[in-house]
């Protein structure tokens, strides 16, 4: 691990709350959507409607309220999105970032100390919906996190430079309708150079691109602990 991580990973040793606080730990569980996963062989997940009814299934099965998971997961979910694929062959499938599956309008909290480093509506069909981007500073570092999957409302009044502190909210989950065709769900993802971008980056990557982008987006888990 290196030295970026190891600040990262030192920041807390409990579970840091992504989602409105007065869900427990206690009410998460994981979610499996990858390509592996052949409970899923039965839904449709590239539609929101069929994804979410599995979604929903684990939920009840597990008598929680949050489904998260999708570090480096392969997946079938972006199949029918014309951008992650080539003449109908998925070409981007694996996902930098954890999902956490939760009601939308939930609350989403800043789990450190930040600084908005840009904002976005990504309203392509497939991408992020309302999008932010904080900075933080931890020791002598700098790094970045991405929340995708917002409420409209959640970009509105913001500006380049708007700081948050641990535990404020920072926005809410969309609606499929805003999330641009997925079911309800916080996109959280850690990035160490956006390369120039703002508002948007990069939340899956090809085969062939695995090694650089593992490498630029660490493990969000690092940092939360959530298990």
């Amino acid at each position: 691990m290196d030295a970026l991580l190891n600040a990262i990973s030192n920041f807390s040793t409990n579970p840091i709350a992504i989602l409105d606080s007065s869900i427990s730990f206690s009410q998460y569980t994981p979610l499996d959507l990858s390509i592996a996963n052949t409970e899923l062989k039965g839904y449709d997940i590239t539609d929101y409607r069929s994804c979410q009814s599995y979604i929903d299934l684990i939920l009840e099965r597990h008598r929680a309220t949050v489904a998260y998971g999708g570090y480096l997961e392969k997946r079938n979910l972006y199949t029918q999105t014309a951008s992650f694929t080539s003449n109908g062959v998925p070409i981007r499938n694996i996902h930098l970032g954890i999902d956490y599956w939760c009601k939308a309008g939930t609350k989403v909290l800043a789990p450190i100390k930040g600084t908005i480093h840009s904002f976005k509506n990504n309203k392509s069909i497939g991408d992020y919906g309302p999008t932010i981007i904080l900075e933080h500073q931890m020791q002598h570092f700098t790094f970045y996190s991405l929340y995708g999957h917002l409420s409209k409302e959640s970009i509105d009044g913001l500006a380049i430079g708007d700081s948050f502190k641990k535990g404020e909210v920072l926005a809410k989950l969309g609606t499929p309708d805003i999330n641009v065709n997925y079911a309800p769900h916080l996109h959280f993802q850690l990035i160490r150079d956006m390369e120039g971008n703002k508002g948007d980056y990069p939340g899956v990557c090809s085969l062939e691109r695995l090694s650089y982008y593992s490498q630029n987006c660490p493990n969000p888990n690092i940092l939360l602990k959530i298990t």
